[in-house]
């Protein structure tokens, strides 16, 4: 019998196109990658809950217009929240509404790997959730350090693995993620 879960998807939203750092090329992969989640999530009848990141300024804020689901991944969520810290239980009525439903475990994916959605599992597993990571469906930038090395996405997602595995999340595929439990 397989555990019922919550899949949350972090920050997917039109804000990132407007930022100096937004790259095109990993796209295909990581709208194919969600998109198989969704039609799983749909298939088995779980909830899908959208989270989208606002700040008071720039294309992250309500006025701008940008603060929408990216397009190319339509689904009808359970839940729609508005987060103003990097995690989607902070200040928001996520816990209590995931408590309520009786859901203990998570499914993280999103834009960005190592921000709101590491941060995410990270508070998710500190309050009791179980958290399946779907690394391959989350999305990141090129960054440079202080040093001047400059990490890849590549590079990013294996640290964020890294930290999380065993201690934070399960480190898993989209098929994991679907797999009865």
């Amino acid at each position: 019998m397989s555990t019922k879960a919550a899949l949350i998807l972090v920050d997917i939203q039109d804000s990132f196109r407007q930022r100096p750092s937004f790259r095109t090329d990993d796209l295909p992969a990581f709208f194919d990658r969600v998109g198989a989640l969704i039609q799983g999530f749909q298939t088995r009848a779980w909830p899908i809950v959208r989270v989208l990141h606002v700040e008071p300024e720039g294309p992250f804020s309500l006025a701008s217009g940008w603060v929408t689901p990216m397009k190319e991944i339509p689904h009808d969520p359970a839940l729609v929240i508005h987060k103003t810290a990097h995690s989607a239980l902070a200040g928001t009525p996520l816990a209590p509404w995931l408590t309520a439903a009786g859901i203990r475990r998570l499914v993280v994916a999103g834009i960005r790997t190592e921000q709101c959605c590491e941060t995410t599992t990270r508070d998710a597993s500190d309050r009791g959730f179980q958290v399946d990571y779907v690394t391959e469906a989350t999305l990141t930038f090129p960054m440079t350090s202080a040093k001047g090395r400059v990490f890849s996405p590549e590079d990013i997602k294996e640290r964020t693995e890294l930290v999380l595995a065993g201690r934070f999340a399960g480190i898993c595929t989209v098929g994991d993620a679907l797999a009865d439990r």
